[in-house]
């Protein structure tokens, strides 16, 4: 049986991690024992993949990022440029805290923007969007905009990324794929 994934020459994909159909990891990238890698992933350059990590089917991952023993992704996430999970709360150098590791979930289609850092221990929901240098400091809403230095929430996008504009219904509409969405008691759906 044929390897049916690519790895670059210049990559290391270590013995005991296992990689989906169709994943490509590119240039400088490591892939380290035990970790799970879905089907059809994008695995960018300069990409750190630690013990342990789960990637769902087609998650995207942009060059330069780290994702740390603890992180579970799920199917279609994409994570941006230079963006880093954290695994420990309080690292010391001197002090080995690797039975303390927290873990950190992101769930299915959940898009982390460039150089955002994830503090470990929370849930990012379905579908949320964390903007571009933004500092994630707590749990996430599935379908909610964050951003900022810590990360606060500006509203709610679809599952195609854009912006919803709510009705006094609590009605709205993507502009893209016109799909319907309801905000109600503070949690917002897909109809």
């Amino acid at each position: 049986m044929g390897i049916d994934y690519q790895v670059h020459d210049t990559a290391v994909a270590d013995a005991g991690c296992k990689i989906g159909k169709g994943t490509r990891i590119w240039h400088f990238s490591h892939i380290m024992p035990n970790s799970i890698i879905g089907e059809n992933c994008n695995i960018g350059q300069n990409v750190v993949i630690s013990p342990d990590v789960v990637l769902g089917n087609n998650v995207k991952v942009q060059n330069n990022v780290s994702i740390y023993t603890g992180v579970i992704c799920e199917d279609d996430v994409f994570l941006g440029p230079s963006m880093v999970f954290t695994n420990v709360i309080n690292p010391r150098s001197a002090i080995s805290r690797k039975n303390e590791y927290v873990k950190t979930h992101v769930g299915k289609g959940a898009t982390i923007g460039a150089n955002a850092t994830i503090v470990c221990g929370h849930t990012i929901g379905e579908f949320a969007f964390i903007g571009a240098g933004a500092v994630v400091t707590k749990d996430v809403q599935p379908y909610s905009l964050w951003v900022g230095n810590p990360a606060k929430q500006i509203g709610w996008v679809s599952e195609y990324g854009h912006k919803l504009a709510f009705d006094k219904d609590g009605l709205a509409v993507c502009k893209e794929s016109k799909q319907k969405y309801k905000l109600e008691s503070g949690k917002v759906c897909k109809l």
